[in-house]
C-alpha cells in the first residue's frame, strides 16, 4: 500500500506529501526498501528538492538500503535542477562503484548537469 502511495506522490510532483508518506512509514518502524526510497527521492527531483532528494540517498546507503539505477538516475537530476554539477558527477562516480551500469538516462542527466552548471 506504501509502495502504491508513494509512487502516486511521485507521479503527481506531490513531493511534501512524499516526504510525509516517508516519515510515515518510518514512524510506522517499518523499513523503506529501494522502491520507496526511489519514489520518494523522485518526488523530491520533480519538485526541484535537490537537498532532500540527496538526503534520503544519504540516508538509504546508512540504512544499507542499495540504490539501483532508478535511485541514482532521479538523484542525478535533482542535482542538474539544482545546478549541483560536481555533486551530480560524484553521485555517477558512485553508481559505477557500486558496480551499476549507466543507461541513457544516467548520462543524459549528468550531462544536462554539467551544461547547468557551468
Amino acid at each position: 500500500a506504501y509502495s502504491a502511495a508513494m509512487s502516486a506522490c511521485e507521479k503527481g510532483c506531490q513531493w511534501q506529501h512524499a516526504v510525509d508518506l516517508f516519515k510515515a512509514i518510518q514512524n510506522d518502524s517499518l523499513l523503506p526498501d529501494v522502491i520507496i526510497y526511489s519514489a520518494a527521492i523522485s518526488a523530491c527531483e520533480k519538485g526541484e528538492q535537490w537537498q532532500l532528494a540527496i538526503n534520503l540517498l544519504k540516508v538509504m546507503q546508512n540504512e544499507n538500503v542499495a540504490p539501483n539505477i532508478i535511485t541514482y538516475n532521479a538523484a542525478i537530476s535533482s542535482c542538474g535542477k539544482g545546478e549541483q554539477w560536481q555533486l551530480a558527477l560524484s553521485i555517477f562516480e558512485a553508481l559505477q562503484i557500486d558496480k551499476l551500469l549507466p543507461d541513457v538516462i544516467t548520462c543524459t542527466s549528468t550531462i544536462s548537469a554539467c551544461e547547468k552548471g557551468g
